[in-house]
């Protein structure tokens, strides 16, 4: 029977949500129950079932990732590649963000900073300052003290996923270090888990285009008003300023670094990856949509599962492009819109706090709001300054967190090609070893 592929799937229902979101609004109702309450209650759905198989998924991916490598040589050589690549790849997206807020200035409108003429939500901004109350910048140190969890189930029960990795990463070393027979029954279990949790995933992914619908439309449906006026007035060059910095970072920067760099097609790497960035896009959760970008690394990149299991659920954690510009843009933006010009030093300052913040942002919606929190403090500026982009942050969060994916993705076939894996992206260029 003729069956759309998934993403033509989730494209339909992203239109299909734009279109519903419109329509209801958060008011309209069906037998009493509102459709906004519809959206939630699928949307929550879809995201806790992908949120349920995210750390066996993880933990089982690098443990057999990890015992396949070997554990020494080829565990340092690609982890030395799979970090230098993440570091590269955060400072070009914090750099291209900086030079673009300096370019357009969008917290200042006709000569006139935007404080004097936008009224902060009290509310919101009180909110968003009990949220953040307490934080600086010596929460960096509490990024590396996660790295080594206290109790490891307790670490997988509240979601700590550089805890979770480390200890996976730790176990898969030195399962390999063991007597022969107790490593191949590890390495066994580990291995029909990790199967099991593909087949797991492939069922999930079948309700994708349900539950993006569902996310899209309650945002849509949320956005009505008072927040798609603020959106095209007050903060309409922000807003642009960084979308155009995410483009520039993903159409231009991360293409140019998979053709010099791995070799190959940068179109055929967008076609592969459509399905994983349609989802992240809906999901704005870099962690929940880490299933489905493996599932497409691996079957539509051909990547092997012995690189995309170390170097993506490391990067769903720590490499946080998008997210790292946008803390980057948005302090700037605030500091603009209080009339205060950083220097050159200080712009520094923001861009080594977004980088390092941007390692232990959580790959969830809106967790990069406690991180631009931090690069404010440390520059002087009031936390509740957050306010001013709350009416946009989810939409923009959707956006950056499709970066990020893509960052991810990228990484990995960038470090199959380093590695000599042959047959990515069927680029007919590129021979079987």
């Amino acid at each position: 029977m003729f069956r759309l592929a998934l993403h033509w799937q989730i494209l339909i229902a992203l239109v299909l949500a734009v279109i519903a979101g419109v329509l209801t609004g958060k008011d309209a109702a069906i037998f009493s129950i509102s459709f906004y309450a519809i959206y939630a209650f699928l949307g929550s759905l879809f995201l806790n079932a992908l949120k349920m198989i995210i750390v066996p998924l993880i933990v089982s991916s690098i443990i057999v990732g990890i015992a396949g490598i070997g554990g020494g040589r080829g565990l340092g050589r690609i982890g030395g590649k799979t970090l230098l690549y993440y570091v590269i790849t955060s400072l070009l997206a914090i750099l291209t963000g900086l030079v673009l807020v300096n370019l357009f200035t969008p917290g200042i409108i006709n000569g006139v900073p935007l404080q004097s003429i936008f009224n902060l939500d009290s509310g919101a901004a009180a909110a968003v300052t009990e949220r953040v109350a307490g934080r600086g910048i010596a929460d960096i140190a509490d990024v590396f003290l996660s790295m080594v969890p206290s109790n490891i189930i307790a670490a997988a029960a509240n979601g700590q996923m550089l805890g979770l990795i480390f200890f996976s990463l730790v176990f898969g070393f030195f399962m390999t270090r063991i007597n022969e027979a107790y490593a191949e029954a590890q390495f066994n279990f580990w291995h029909g888990l990790h199967e099991t949790m593909l087949k797991i995933t492939d069922w999930v992914m079948l309700f994708a285009p349900l539950g993006v619908f569902a996310l899209v439309a309650k945002v849509i449906a949320g956005m009505q008003g008072e927040d798609l006026a603020t959106l095209a007035t007050s903060l309409g060059t922000f807003f642009m300023t960084v979308l155009l910095a995410l483009a520039v970072h993903m159409f231009v920067s991360l293409p140019l670094l998979l053709k010099l760099v791995g070799r190959v097609s940068p179109r055929r790497h967008f076609r592969a990856m459509s399905p994983a960035l349609l989802t992240a896009f809906s999901t704005a959760s870099s962690s929940a949509t880490l299933p489905m970008t493996m599932e497409c690394v691996e079957k539509n990149a051909g990547v092997s599962n012995r690189t995309s299991s170390f170097v993506l659920p490391l990067g769903a954690t720590v490499n946080m492009d998008g997210t790292a510009l946008y803390e980057c843009v948005a302090a700037m933006f605030i500091a603009q819109a209080y009339g205060i010009e950083l220097s050159l030093t200080t712009q520094f300052l923001v861009v080594t706090i977004a980088l390092l913040t941007s390692i232990g942002v959580a790959g969830i919606p809106a967790a990069s709001l406690v991180a631009i929190s931090i690069i404010l403090a440390a520059i002087g500026l009031p936390a509740e300054a957050i306010g001013l982009i709350l009416a946009v942050d989810r939409v923009l969060d959707m956006c950056r967190t499709t970066v990020n994916v893509f960052s991810d993705s990228c990484g990995a076939v960038i470090i199959a090609s380093t590695e000599g894996e042959a047959g990515l992206l069927l680029d007919p260029q590129r021979q079987p070893a």
